[in-house]
């Protein structure tokens, strides 16, 4: 291992020899210009976090793909009752949807709604005075 190491740190020194001092100062002064980035508001409306370049003919251009914005509803579990979920004054099992969220977990405290990348946790309200547990049997 130590045989090749030698070679090879000599063989990059050697590659990287031509190199003055001036050509490494325009190097630095290159990294430390300040590039023009994409603005504040394109990243806000965009869904995706990266940006895909399309080229055609030499020119680059940016795709942002828009993003709808849609009214969020408010959603409250009110109760959970044999494998169901009363959600909004209806009843939701799993993989049903409501409110563009599709139900995917019913827990004996709350539920998980998913709508694409976005995850939302209900849970049964705290104060429980009122609280009737059914367990069925088996």
């Amino acid at each position: 291992m130590k045989k090749l190491l030698l070679p090879i740190i000599a063989i990059s020194s050697f590659t990287y020899a031509d190199l003055s001092v001036e050509q490494i100062r325009e190097m630095v002064e290159k990294i430390h210009e300040k590039r023009e980035g994409v603005k504040l508001e394109t990243l806000e409306t965009t869904s995706e976090p990266f940006v895909r370049l399309q080229e055609e003919n030499n020119v680059t251009t940016f795709v942002i793909p828009v993003q709808e914005k849609q009214l969020e509803i408010e959603l409250s579990l009110h109760a959970i009752l044999n494998g169901k979920a009363y959600i909004n004054e209806n009843w939701k099992r799993i993989d049903e949807t409501i409110g563009g969220y599709t139900l995917k977990y019913i827990g004996k405290k709350g539920v998980v709604l998913r709508n694409k990348n976005q995850i939302k946790k209900l849970f049964l309200h705290k104060k429980r005075e009122n609280f009737i547990m059914i367990e069925g049997r088996e």
